[in-house]
């Protein structure tokens, strides 16, 4: 069971990849590989808690209050994600949705990195 949850972790950090590079490399649009990376993140994390909690033999005691906030902003990441990719196929693309969902997935970085 270990090597499934490490696959889900991989695909985890995939997801991130994709949101934080698309965001590097897409300015100032919302590209769809930063709305599928946010998409990817919410997922997997999601299933990384809910094995984390239920298979006692993965030894994993997750800290709640830090999966709460990284999930509140994964929400947010994915929320500005799928509202600036539906405005820059419109044509009408707004360059703060870009950044807050950029900045809003590098913020979930530094929560993930640095809160013990």
């Amino acid at each position: 069971m270990d090597f499934v949850y490490d696959l889900f972790v991989v695909f985890h950090l995939l997801g991130m990849a994709a949101v934080v590079g698309g965001y590097a490399a897409a300015q100032p649009r919302v590209s769809e590989l930063m709305v599928w990376g946010a998409r990817a993140q919410l997922i997997t994390g999601i299933i990384l808690v809910g094995m984390a909690e239920s298979i006692d033999s993965l030894g994993k005691d997750p800290n709640m209050p830090k999966i709460i906030t990284k999930l509140v902003v994964a929400v947010l990441v994915a929320g500005f994600a799928e509202m600036g990719r539906a405005d820059a196929k419109r044509g009408k693309a707004l360059p703060w949705m870009t950044h807050a969902a950029g900045g809003l997935a590098i913020l979930n970085v530094f929560i993930a990195a640095l809160w013990h």
